[in-house]
């Protein structure tokens, strides 16, 4: 089963891509987690005892927190722009 349609993944990468084959960077890499965490939110809401779908969603968030982190530490102004564009609650 697939979180994200092959389309969706594009469409996000050339959003948050800092140049033309840019598919990896940290900012690509946050917005497309924060889709796959989006989506798992809802099908949890539906099945509340989905517990191994809890655990993958558990691990995708940790994932994603680890990669913010190190944009917040490396590019600061990178990261602001990405939370903002991404409507993300962040702790300071």
């Amino acid at each position: 089963m697939t979180f994200i349609g092959e389309k969706e993944k594009k469409s996000i990468i050339q959003e948050f891509q800092k140049h033309d084959k840019d598919q990896g960077s940290s900012d690509v890499q946050i917005a497309v987690l924060t889709h796959r965490i989006n989506h798992l939110v809802e099908h949890l809401k539906q099945h509340k005892k989905d517990h191994s779908t809890r655990r993958g969603l558990l691990i995708l968030v940790g994932r994603r927190r680890k990669l913010m982190d190190y944009l917040r530490r490396e590019d600061r102004n990178r990261f602001n722009h990405l939370v903002e564009s991404l409507k993300l609650r962040v702790k300071d």
